[in-house]
Parts: structure tokens; sequence; C-alpha cells
């Protein structure tokens, strides 16, 4: 909605302006040019003592205007009306060229504002990983393998995104039984074909296992 100040060469358009900026640091809560409207329009800096916010504004924008237009203004007049800078003659031109640069480098704070609106407008992504099912055979060395400590250290095994389900022992032959465990991965996160390779069948653990096979593989 636009803002509409009375002539702020009175003192009653200087006190309305005061009032207006009391918590704001700029017109429109950042450097725009309605600051460089409203600001060519005050004839001076406003008294710190009565305008103490218009005051601290005015001092904000004459240096962004300052250091934007570095070069030494001459003064000119406009309709009778006291002699004003070069930087408020160049307010029309700004107007006319939405591309141009009038404040110089942004400040941190304008920088994390500009930061937050844009992910404010970002669409809020939420990515889920997908999970598996996995039924594993297990394998001793022999009959002579002690099959609950062969359990205790598949189980011993813990990743990020990897959870044992439950398990049982069946009969291979000869004497011989293997563990058949369930397990349930994040996909992302885990692969069981590295966790065998890596893992299950290189010390400590091969001295229970033999071996690891994948029976089943189904996605969650």
């Amino acid at each position: 909605m636009a803002v509409t100040f009375a002539d702020l060469h009175t003192e009653a358009g200087l006190k309305a302006l005061d009032a207006f900026l009391s918590g704001k640091s700029y017109i429109s809560g950042q450097l725009t040019k309605d600051d460089v409207r409203v600001y060519a329009s005050v004839s001076g800096k406003p008294s710190a003592d009565l305008y103490p916010n218009a005051s601290k504004w005015y001092e904000a924008v004459s240096a962004k205007l300052a250091s934007s237009f570095p070069g030494k203004p001459v003064g000119v007049s406009i309709g009778g009306q006291a002699a004003v800078s070069a930087v408020e003659a160049k307010e029309d031109a700004a107007d006319d060229d939405d591309d141009l640069d009038l404040f110089g480098d942004e400040t941190e704070e304008e920088k994390k504002a500009a930061e937050a609106r844009e992910a404010a407008k970002a669409p809020a992504k939420k990515k889920e990983s997908g999970k598996s099912s996995v039924l594993m055979d297990i394998k001793p060395w022999d009959d002579e393998t002690d099959m609950k400590k062969l359990e205790e250290s598949v189980r011993s095994v813990e990743l990020p995104g990897l959870l044992w389900g439950a398990s049982k022992l069946v009969a291979v032959g000869y004497g011989i039984k293997k563990l058949q465990i369930m397990l349930t991965i994040v996909d992302d996160l885990v692969s069981v074909d590295t966790m065998i390779e890596e893992v299950l069948t290189v010390e400590p653990h091969n001295e229970y296992i033999q071996s690891c096979d994948i029976v089943a593989f189904n996605k969650i």
C-alpha cells in the first residue's frame, strides 16, 4: 500500500515522517526508491532532537547515496526551492532504469533478508529414502561352529539405516545349520553387498561366518 506524506518542508510533515519511521530503518523496510523520493523532498537533515527517527534515516540514506555517487555535487535550484544536491536530481533517471544500482553493495543485513525471502518462496522439499526388507542366509564353517556366537557376531554389526529382525536356524545337512535372518535397510544408507564383503566376511566376524547369501530382497 502506498504511503503518503504531507509537505516535508513543514514541521507537521517532518513530525509525520518521524512517527512513520519509528522502529524502521527505511521507508519500505529496506533501502528502495521510496527512500530516494522522500529524501529528495526533505530540505535538509531533520533535527536529531526533534525528529530522531527521521534524522537517523536521513543519515543512513545520505551515506548510501554518497557511496553510489562519489562525485562532488555543485548544487542546483528547482522551482524556486533551495539548492538541492545532484544526487536528488538523478532520482528521475533512476526511476527509468530498474536495473540501475543506486545503492552500491548490499549490507550483510540486506543480504540475509533477501536470502530469507528467497527461501520462503522455495517449496519445501522433503526427501524420503526408500527402504527394503532383506532375508539372508549366513553359513558357518562347520558343525562345530558355535551358532549362538555367530548370531551375536552378526547382530553386533551396527550401521546407520540398518535394523536386524527375526532369525532362525535352518538345517543344511551333516549336522550343520545355517542362520537365516531378516533385516531392514534404508536404501540410500546401506548396501547389503558391501556389508557382506567388507564387514560380515572379514575379521573378526569371519571367525564364525564362512559365507553369506541374499535369499530375498524386497522394497518396502
